[in-house]
């Protein structure tokens, strides 16, 4: 059994995710195997907060190169998961905005 944590690798902080947080979503990379409900579990496990909806994307790995040798860096998972009205925010993202 995974524990909540093992689903929920790290918070996704970038410009656009930044603008969602006044529309109550946030956005967290996630494990690739996880699936909606078990990413809805683990968010509200974690932060002590009512989930409305999750949206979940596969993020291909780019393709980098260092001169003439070439590699790729890993897929991911991204999920944006929105928050009920009546929830309350998650405050890990209270300082950024």
């Amino acid at each position: 059994m995974r524990t909540p944590h093992d689903i929920v690798i790290r918070p996704v902080v970038s410009e656009h995710s930044m603008e969602q947080f006044a529309d109550r979503k946030y956005t967290f990379a996630v494990a690739l195997d996880a699936n909606k409900i078990e990413i809805k579990k683990a968010i509200e496990e974690i932060f002590g907060v009512k989930v409305e909806k999750v949206t979940t994307m596969r993020v291909l790995g780019k393709v980098k190169r260092m001169g003439m040798h070439s590699g790729k860096r890993p897929d991911w998972k991204k999920a944006i998961v929105k928050l009920t009205p009546d929830s309350k925010t998650i405050e890990f993202f209270e300082g950024m905005v």
